[in-house]
């Protein structure tokens, strides 16, 4: 080999060895997750129930995967803007949801708008379980919740009106279920979100509110701004045990209900990434000062689950419940 093909030779060896290093270094940086901040998804505005739920989760998950957790907020179409907005970005673990029975579930169920089906997300981990509240402005001349619906059937001024964070929401189809059992006209106002709902109701532009508690209700009743009548719930964490149960109701001591919300990821998100999302979540539900802030907006939190298979069985089970309470309603799901 003369010389310039000796040194032609070393160059071309030379440039391959960078090459392969080069390419090496790209793997093992495209397999590091994460190697970016991530995004929160939540599908109502700023200050609800929901909210206040994701930056508390948002800032322990930030500490435990060593990056930077944002919160989006995108309200409105209950839920299925802020989902599709999920679902339409890559399926790399980046972008996740935060979730409940709404926007996963009942939105593709009940909405031909919905592109999207449950099965195209994926649940990392379940969270919380939710108590779900009805609450009347201050004006309407109740204290309980059998009084209140005594109170519409005698209204001779029309139907009550009554708020929730959207057309189709659990929260609506507990109105229309109630409306059907009790034969009650009561008429639906939808709303972006939980928190211009109240702020509704506090003003008394409709007459009560079905929405997930959170704890600044209380300081609005004890400022006289509105009402808390009942809860849907079986069971109530210690700083709600003040809150009468609905089991304790005359009128309808079955129709007990919570909302149900968790960490989702569009379907096809690496394994891998979905499990280190799991790993994160766990450590944040089993966080004492966390469980503390939770539990002070009255929810009840679940325990880590160690697998996918065990995220998915409660996934189902999610989807069974929910479905009945479609059909309770005389409807069909559509997915």
């Amino acid at each position: 080999m003369n010389t310039w093909n000796r040194r032609g030779f070393m160059r071309h060896t030379l440039w391959q060895t960078a090459a392969l290093a080069a390419g090496s270094s790209w793997v093992r940086a495209a397999e590091r997750f994460p190697a970016k901040p991530l995004i929160l998804m939540v599908p109502f505005p700023a200050g609800g129930a929901s909210d206040v739920a994701a930056r508390i989760f948002a800032e322990s998950i930030g500490r435990s995967i060593r990056q930077q957790v944002v919160v989006e907020n995108l309200g409105g179409g209950t839920g299925m803007i802020a989902a599709a907005k999920v679902l339409n970005a890559p399926a790399d673990g980046y972008m996740f949801f935060h979730g409940s029975a709404n926007e996963i579930f009942l939105a593709p169920m009940l909405n031909t708008a919905a592109r999207y089906k449950p099965g195209d997300f994926t649940l990392a981990a379940p969270t919380t379980e939710s108590p779900i509240v009805l609450m009347v402005k201050s004006g309407l001349p109740v204290n309980s919740y059998d009084e209140f619906i005594e109170y519409a059937r005698a209204s001779k001024n029309g139907p009550l009106t009554y708020g929730t964070v959207g057309v189709d929401s659990m929260y609506n189809l507990m109105g229309d279920a109630l409306a059907a059992r009790l034969r009650l006209p009561f008429l639906h106002v939808p709303y972006k979100g939980g928190a211009p709902a109240l702020q509704d109701l506090a003003g008394g532009q409709v007459d009560f509110a079905i929405l997930p508690y959170q704890a600044s209700f209380e300081g609005m009743a004890k400022q006289g701004r509105l009402k808390i009548l009942t809860s849907f719930s079986k069971v109530l964490p210690k700083e709600l045990t003040h809150v009468p149960l609905i089991s304790q109701s005359r009128l309808s001591p079955d129709f007990e209900y919570t909302v149900s919300a968790g960490y989702f990821v569009k379907r096809g998100t690496s394994a891998d990434r979905v499990a280190a999302l799991r790993s994160a979540i766990g450590q944040a539900l089993v966080n004492p000062e966390i469980r503390a802030k939770l539990e002070l907006e009255g929810k009840h939190l679940r325990q880590p689950v160690a697998s996918q298979l065990e995220a998915d069985q409660s996934f189902h089970a999610i989807h069974q419940r929910l479905s009945a309470l479609v059909r309770s309603v005389g409807r069909k799901p559509l997915a």
